[in-house]
């Protein structure tokens, strides 16, 4: 057998212990070997997913873990990649049992982003907003911010609170990491969720959105509204976005 086969071999071994051990390789190493591996992959999930994790018993979350190890094919090696690995897992390879939490896949994604927010860069200087000179700048969603919709109270659950139905509306977020560098999240309503995602679109498609080219979008979704009416209406939240650095300048503006 060639180095490459036994290579594979040893990591399939690694990945799932019901296979065959490879040749040569004393069993208790190889356990040693196993759960090294295994121990750092569940240390990266459980740190990135700690709510999520409280809600279990400490052998269903290992179980947990355990089959995203052994089914799921990881191709990185970086602690917030294997995050959006084990989400993925959970949103498209894991079938979900009545062990599970019904908000399980909502909860996942809400810490997904917020791990994602903790670790986005920084805001450059030059792309902050002065909030009374809004209409000079194209607006943009800083890296640090994420809109996110949910079923689920996603804020407010824990090991004592652990809804079992969604909420009788649906519930509106921008996650954000503030001045302090520390990671928050600001509720928001249906409109101003619709503002936001906007801005988002624009960001990625456009380099940034003009508060006069919002009004006038806002004004084809409300048009029995006047335009004076929308803008009174929007250029608070704008501010208030502008302040807490969710909305930035583009570097173009």
């Amino acid at each position: 057998m060639g180095f490459i086969e036994v290579q594979q071999q040893f990591m399939d071994y690694i990945r799932d212990p019901s296979l065959p051990l490879p040749e040569g390789i004393e069993p208790r190493r190889m356990k040693i070997y196993r759960e090294l591996f295994f121990n750092n992959i569940a240390g990266f999930v459980s740190s990135a997913f700690p709510v999520l994790k409280s809600v279990y018993e400490d052998d269903q979350w290992q179980a947990l873990v355990q089959q995203f190890f052994v089914s799921h094919d990881c191709k990185t090696p970086i602690f917030v990649e294997i995050a959006g690995e084990f989400l993925a897992f959970l949103q498209h390879e894991y079938q979900m049992t009545e062990d599970d939490p019904v908000f399980m896949l909502q909860l996942a994604h809400y810490e997904w982003l917020e791990l994602c927010v903790a670790v986005a860069p920084d805001t450059p200087a030059a792309q902050s907003i002065n909030t009374i000179e809004l209409n000079l700048h194209r607006l943009c969603l800083a890296a640090c911010a994420k809109v996110a919709q949910y079923a689920f109270d996603v804020q407010h659950i824990s090991v004592d609170y652990q809804p079992i139905e969604p909420t009788a509306q649906a519930n509106f977020f921008c996650v954000f990491r503030g001045a302090d560098d520390e990671v928050a999240f600001l509720q928001l309503t249906p409109l101003s969720a619709q503002v936001l995602a906007y801005i988002e679109q624009m960001t990625h498609s456009q380099q940034g959105v003009t508060v006069d080219a919002i009004i006038s979008w806002l004004s084809e979704h409300y048009p029995q509204m006047p335009n004076d009416t929308l803008l009174s209406g929007c250029l608070p939240l704008l501010q208030q976005l502008a302040q807490k650095g969710i909305v930035i300048s583009s570097i173009e503006s």
